[in-house]
């Protein structure tokens, strides 16, 4: 018996892989993007009063808890500059993964082109061959992965979606107004569907703004939004994110959703409609953690050799490990499990063609500082062998 054509050409994650790696040699690992800490104790003291209601343990309403979805409407008004009507342009999905391929399905016949950027997320291209699109590649270019303006025009035009990730996993970069600019005029002068994945809105640094497609009216009609609550509460593992779109396109995602998961866990929902109402502080000691947290990461890395850029946002920098005399990506990631302990995510992973990424491995830094500290030692003993 065969499985269907569609799931042919895939494969494990490459990121689990590594995980399973890491466990197997002891390493410390920096190739899943989850905290090595407690969310925050109030978050929890949530969760403990959400799960005392009976009917919080049965099925909530497929499109999120009224509750929830009222509370991100509030949440979202800063970044998207304006209300947006919980009961129509807002559905809760399990994860930012569902939502992603919840918006695709909605909107992707077979047969239609994707571009996605790369470096990119391992889930976008899946999600387009999943209902038979097209991806088509959109290069960031190192060392500062910016795309170039022509490259762009080539790759949308005759395209039905456009997938953004900003502030962006792997490289860390948050698209500029400039940038925002210019892909609006894209997806206005061909037509496109712009989805949008906003994962780390509130991870970004150096007084650096998340600046959002969705904000610029003109693609207000046309934009999906996705997010997560994952990585703003280190809740990785509770799986609850959301789509934000106008209504037309509201309702094709929840047909999708509908069906696809029916809703995510309701509990978890309550306790997290609660983190929606918490001030400003939370939010920028959320982004001092992770600051530091990169300084001290890419000093460590600058410190023995290793050249990488400097995240501008999201909690995941790519490190050239040529200068260690490596050739491939795939080698330097397992030479680095066994011998420094320290478990990344070989670059090429991230590419279309394998070997554009050969020269990268991808570190996440949202650990605790006595992790990294721990993981710059293990690199810096290897170090001093070579």
């Amino acid at each position: 018996m065969r499985a269907a054509r569609r799931v042919e050409c895939f494969r494990e994650s490459v990121i689990r892989e590594m995980t399973r790696l890491a466990e197997q040699y002891g390493a410390i690992n920096l190739a899943q993007g989850f905290p090595d800490f407690s969310p925050p104790a109030r978050l929890l003291e949530a969760l403990e009063q959400a799960s005392k209601l009976p009917l919080n343990h049965q099925y909530s309403i497929t499109w999120g808890s009224p509750r929830l979805r009222r509370a991100l409407a509030d949440h979202l008004v800063p970044f998207l500059g304006r209300q947006l009507d919980p009961d129509s342009e807002l559905t809760i999905t399990c994860g930012a993964t569902e939502g992603i391929v919840a918006a695709v399905m909605a909107v992707v016949d077979p047969g239609d082109v994707v571009v996605i950027m790369e470096p990119f997320y391992e889930n976008y291209v899946p999600a387009t061959l999943l209902v038979g699109g097209r991806p088509r590649f959109l290069t960031l270019h190192a060392p500062d992965f910016r795309w170039d303006p022509q490259e762009l025009h080539r790759a949308c035009r005759g395209a039905r979606a456009l997938i953004v990730n900003t502030p962006h996993n792997p490289t860390g970069r948050v698209f500029t107004l400039e940038e925002i600019e210019q892909l609006a005029e894209v997806v206005q002068r061909y037509g496109l569907i712009c989805i949008t994945d906003e994962t780390y809105q509130h991870i970004v640094y150096d007084d650096r703004r998340h600046l959002s497609p969705a904000r610029v009216e003109a693609l207000r009609d046309s934009t999906i939004v996705v997010g997560s609550f994952s990585k703003t509460y280190s809740v990785t593992g509770w799986r609850v994110g959301y789509v934000a779109a106008p209504p037309a396109l509201t309702e094709a995602v929840r047909r999708v959703h509908d069906f696809l998961t029916v809703a995510a866990p309701n509990p978890l929902q309550e306790a997290i409609s609660t983190a929606l109402r918490w001030g400003a502080d939370y939010y920028q000691w959320l982004r001092s953690l992770y600051q530091r947290n990169r300084d001290l990461l890419v000093d460590g890395l600058h410190s023995i050799g290793l050249k990488c850029n400097v995240p501008e946002g999201a909690y995941y920098l790519l490190c050239d490990v040529t200068s260690w005399g490596f050739e491939d990506d795939t080698e330097a990631a397992k030479y680095l499990i066994r011998r420094a302990g320290v478990a990344t995510v070989p670059g090429s992973s991230f590419y279309h063609r394998s070997d554009a990424g050969r020269r990268f491995v991808r570190f996440a830094f949202c650990k605790q500082e006595s992790t990294l500290r721990r993981v710059i030692e293990g690199l810096q003993a290897v170090s001093l062998q070579a």
